[in-house]
């Protein structure tokens, strides 16, 4: 498995897949043709149906500025590497090509060419699975951030403090506005409404307010366009930071923990990502909110008390109930049912901990199991409910 690294990335929104990912292949393009006069980019499948509300053009052409760039969309060409592909041109003065490359955006702002091996092409995770890391840590008398740190170093400490960092920066910046977000759907921010009313109240619920108010806030940055950290993509990038500020903040934790259990919750995506997917165009919204919240649910379950088991249990419980979950956003922005989704999915990832907790940690279907079925799942679903815009609430017309 890839370093969690390539896991937690700090970028702009609103999608790792159509922004972050698409503004990478553009600047090691252009990188490589510095000579060029000109540029295109011809932008297919997924990649072509929603780039306008996830802002494909715009980062691109900003990325390859100052020189021009003709943007050309082309929705039918669907490659069978991954929906998420573009080709980039490069052309002299006198109009003639002078380089081309396919490329994939293959979820969470990674890139990848035709042929290159989409999982097991990293080895700096010795071990894939679940069962497997579970086994070592009861082998190794370790736990689960303790594997992270034997395959990743010491130096992951400082990588994932500036993750946390940039988590809590994005809660802070998307509480303190209260504008409308761009785009055709006039989508007003609700964070900072949420979060006022949740100081005001003494009750239990007022927790839970505060972990919709801070999840809403990275939700309606990302959906603005702010900076966020890919957990594990941009679409989802709201669930876990929104949680772990609310818990930070509840039961004070030092930083030491809350690193460990963004480890943990790294370790949790990359297990998803190398045996399933993180791409909404590739597996629907179970593959990017419900990982999401799987990854939240063993990171607050380590962090409230959990053993192993209970943490693999949050985890699985997490994932197993986004089952289905269909990417149809409205108009092709990351802002309905998105942004509300990562508010519900952090609550349902506390809810995940609190029901495993209450348990021995034994439970009949495997985290290893549920990942397998979400793959499955995301191949069988249908084309217009991957990040296409094309079906279900997308359907809508306001």
């Amino acid at each position: 498995m890839d370093s969690i690294k390539e896991l937690f990335k700090i970028g702009y929104g609103p999608s790792s897949s159509h922004t972050m990912g698409p503004e990478r292949a553009a600047k090691k393009f252009k990188e490589k043709n510095q000579a060029a006069a000109s540029f295109k980019a011809e932008l297919y499948g997924s990649l072509a149906l929603t780039g306008k509300g996830h802002l494909t053009d715009w980062i691109i052409i900003e990325t390859l500025k100052p020189q021009p760039t003709e943007i050309v969309w082309k929705p039918d060409v669907i490659h069978d590497y991954h929906t998420n592909a573009m080709k980039l041109f490069a052309y002299n003065e006198d109009g003639k090509l002078i380089d081309e490359w396919l490329v994939f955006s293959v979820g969470g702002g990674t890139i990848m060419e035709e042929g290159q091996a989409r999982r097991g092409g990293s080895d700096v995770y010795s071990l894939s699975t679940m069962e497997d890391i579970m086994k070592w840590c009861k082998d190794n008398n370790k736990e689960l951030w303790e594997y992270v740190v034997e395959m990743e170093g010491e130096e992951i400490w400082d990588y994932l403090d500036e993750i946390w960092q940039a988590m809590q920066d994005s809660v802070r910046s998307g509480l303190s506005k209260s504008d409308i977000l761009p785009g055709d759907l006039k989508y007003p921010r609700k964070a900072q409404t949420i979060y006022r009313k949740a100081t005001k109240q003494n009750t239990p619920d007022a927790f839970r307010g505060k972990i919709f108010a801070y999840t809403l806030a990275v939700s309606e940055e990302n959906g603005g366009g702010g900076r966020v950290v890919t957990a594990p993509t941009c679409g989802a990038a709201g669930v876990i930071p929104g949680l772990l500020y609310a818990l930070q903040e509840k039961y004070d934790l030092p930083k030491e923990e809350v690193l460990k259990g963004l480890a943990i919750a790294g370790l949790i995506g990359n297990i998803i990502k190398e045996n399933a997917t993180i791409s909404g165009a590739e597996g629907g919204c179970q593959a990017e909110i419900g990982s999401a919240c799987a990854m939240a649910a063993g990171m607050a379950a380590f962090l409230l008390g959990g053993f192993i088991e209970q943490i693999e249990y949050a985890a699985e419980m997490a994932l197993e109930h986004h089952l289905g979950l269909t990417c149809d956003p409205i108009g092709g922005y990351v802002q309905v049912p998105c942004i509300e989704r990562n508010a519900k999915a952090a609550v349902r990832a506390l809810d995940s901990v609190i029901y495993s907790l209450y348990t021995d940690g034994k439970h009949l279907v495997s985290f290893d199991q549920v990942v397998e079925t979400m793959r499955k799942t995301g191949h069988d679903l249908k084309y217009e409910y991957k990040e296409t815009s094309l079906g279900g609430l997308a359907d809508l017309t306001f």
